[in-house]
């Protein structure tokens, strides 16, 4: 049986206008290492307008780690600007974009980052104990929603240790989505999953994308990217290239055996 369809949790957005989810402008990241400056972003400019589903690549030395800890609000440029919705975080102080990484960003690492003392639904509902969201009732029942829609409905109170990869990604993508995101920011997030599971990973992906959720992907699989709608790559600081994915995958409705078979034959 097909995964039941996600909710529309998306931000909303006009019928006559697209927003943006975040736009980076004129970024600059230069690291002084002993007497020698080096610039890993000379003037990235894009905009990721919400509802898009963007793969950013690049090789070592492009710039897209740099990148990725800006967008994630783990640093601040040299110069430039990077827009939230209408705000400018890119001159933000240490404790503002710490309240940003809490509110307005999911993040959904290669690593999983989960708290190995902590269940299922207890993970899930991190951020929101940081921000005192609501009764401690009506937290724990909308991270149980969000366990179920990621298919784990039925492993709440399972630790992570008793979990496979692609459940322990589940439980970080339904972590990501429990405040609402302006974007979902995935960092290798199928680094460590076989090819079948790394397929199940993209088609939660692809469901939440559908669903109006914003995903900025950074991966360095050019058959992961391929899910995307969109890819932008970096080399030497810069903005390579930017292109819609004319050759996109898409593995909608697929079962697990689907998904085997589509990897099996190289699709």
């Amino acid at each position: 049986m097909s995964s039941p369809p996600l909710p529309n949790t998306g931000s909303p957005t006009s019928s006559s206008e697209v927003k943006c989810a975040c736009r980076v402008v004129g970024l600059t990241k230069e690291y002084v290492l002993k007497s020698e400056t080096v610039r890993a972003l000379r003037g990235v400019s894009f905009d990721v307008p919400q509802g898009d589903y963007v793969a950013i690549m690049g090789p070592s030395g492009s710039g897209k780690s740099t990148l990725l800890n800006l967008l994630g609000c783990l640093d601040r440029p040299t110069h430039g600007n990077f827009f939230l919705g209408d705000d400018d975080v890119a001159k933000m102080s240490d404790d503002d974009l710490s309240e940003i990484r809490a509110t307005r960003l999911g993040m959904v690492f290669q690593s999983y980052n989960l708290i190995q003392q902590l269940t299922v639904v207890e993970n899930i509902e991190v951020p929101l104990t940081y921000q005192r969201f609501g009764s401690s009732g009506s937290r724990r029942q909308r991270c149980r929603e969000l366990a179920a829609l990621v298919g784990l409905g039925d492993r709440l109170g399972h630790r992570p240790m008793q979990l496979s990869g692609g459940q322990q990604q589940r439980v970080a993508i339904a972590r990501s989505l429990v405040n609402d995101p302006y974007f979902i920011l995935a960092d290798e997030a199928t680094g460590n999953l076989d090819s079948v599971t790394t397929e199940e990973i993209l088609q939660l992906f692809e469901r939440l994308n559908d669903q109006g959720r914003t995903i900025i992907m950074v991966t360095h699989e050019d058959d992961v990217a391929q899910h995307a709608k969109r890819v932008i790559r970096l080399r030497d600081g810069l903005v390579q290239s930017d292109e819609i994915n004319t050759d996109r995958i898409i593995c909608k409705g697929k079962k697990p055996s689907e998904l085997a078979e589509m990897v099996s034959d190289g699709e």
